[in-house]
């Protein structure tokens, strides 16, 4: 007989009954109760079995990356194609990134760097990403994530590279095309401004400063100037800055989101105050390990163009050639000369298709240069 078909239920559902002097439960509930408890006992033991293989794997890889995002990428993908609910699948994927990442600190933890203080949305990106069990290392810009990231005192860092908004983030850009390290992954993360005030205050004193990151005042431009228009803007280095400078500072608000609220103590005075409903930041992991396919992918390409008429169609033209579907194309000025241009493109795939294979090898042989940033799994929603 299986373990997991023992006389648990009944164990479980006496020892839940009510103490003396309490109402007596109904026998159904208690029943269920002892059910709830047996799965329990089941799903503990099952995570310790996931647990003691998962350190068999990370002994037979020896010193390769812990970290595998296309193998926890084809996990998730295979439990959202086998969930029947009702839990959804949403939900069912932040339980097994907590699953995986409670694995992999057993066999080595990871550090994590991000735009800091505590509070940001980075290091929102960061949970949704590797989960909680992670060390999360805050730096003092984006700069200083790449190069903890590059001289190994953290393993992968987050940064944001685009905002539906406010388009791309220059910096992040700009350390991409200099930086030896490579693209690891990506994630979408949904962004809710809320406007915020030191406890306490009276929430109907009027305001002399709005202090956010600059991205954040341009995501709430509209609601800034309906609301607050004589209020002064001022750009920090991030949203959990602002919300410690906000709370020391009386007629002071700060836009942060409620994780910046309840970390440094303001009450929040109103919600929601982005612009546009679905408002999204993507997030780039970056890190030093080149990624296998996962089956849904993106690669990610510097390219420079020669100057005369056609050359971006020219250089372009292999995608459609061999099928290859372009995500992204982002221009920005090269430091080499005026007027002249870097672009930024993502595409769908993987190195290792040859479809994907052939049009990269024709693009780099038309280009005046090209960086490969890195082939990754693409945010699954």
């Amino acid at each position: 007989m299986s373990a997991f078909h023992s006389e648990r239920p009944a164990q479980a559902g006496a020892a839940a009954a009510a103490p003396s002097g309490a109402p007596e439960l109904p026998a159904a509930l208690l029943a269920l109760r002892g059910r709830v408890d047996a799965i329990d006992s089941q799903l503990l033991a099952l995570l310790n079995e996931r647990a003691r293989i998962a350190g068999e794997i990370g002994h037979l890889k020896g010193t390769g990356p812990v970290y595998r995002p296309d193998r926890e990428a084809q996990v998730l993908d295979r439990l959202a194609s086998e969930n029947t609910g009702p839990l959804p699948s949403a939900s069912l994927r932040r339980i097994f990134i907590e699953v995986m990442g409670a694995c992999r600190a057993i066999e080595a933890p990871l550090a994590i760097a991000y735009l800091g203080p505590a509070g940001t949305y980075s290091e929102e990106a960061v949970v949704r990403q590797f989960g909680t069990l992670v060390e999360r290392r805050a730096c003092a810009s984006f700069d200083e994530v790449f190069r903890e990231v590059e001289a190994g005192t953290a393993h992968y860092g987050i940064v944001p590279v685009e905002n539906s908004t406010e388009g791309a983030v220059g910096r992040t850009l700009d350390l991409l095309l200099a930086t030896p390290l490579v693209v690891s992954g990506e994630l979408l993360l949904p962004i809710h401004h809320c406007l915020m005030t030191a406890a306490g205050s009276d929430p109907a004193a009027p305001l002399q400063v709005v202090y956010s990151h600059g991205q954040s005042l341009g995501q709430c431009t509209r609601w800034l100037a309906r609301h607050l228009p004589e209020v002064r803007q001022v750009p920090v280095v991030s949203n959990a800055e602002a919300a410690r400078m906000a709370a020391a500072e009386p007629g002071a608000a700060a836009i942060a989101g409620r994780a910046a609220a309840a970390r440094y103590g303001l009450q929040v005075l109103h919600e929601n105050i982005e612009d546009e409903p679905q408002n999204t930041t993507r997030f780039l992991v970056i890190g030093r390990d080149e990624v296998a396919a996962s089956g849904q992918d993106k690669v990610s390409l510097v390219l420079a163009a020669r100057n005369q008429p056609g050359a971006v169609h020219a250089l372009l033209e292999p995608l459609a050639t061999h099928g290859v579907s372009m995500t992204r194309f982002e221009s920005r000025p090269a430091r080499t000369g005026r007027w002249e241009y870097m672009f930024f493109v993502d595409i769908e795939g993987h190195p290792s298709q040859p479809h994907v294979a052939q049009a990269l090898a024709e693009i780099e042989s038309r280009a005046t240069f090209v960086k490969r940033l890195g082939a990754y799994p693409a945010a699954r929603g």
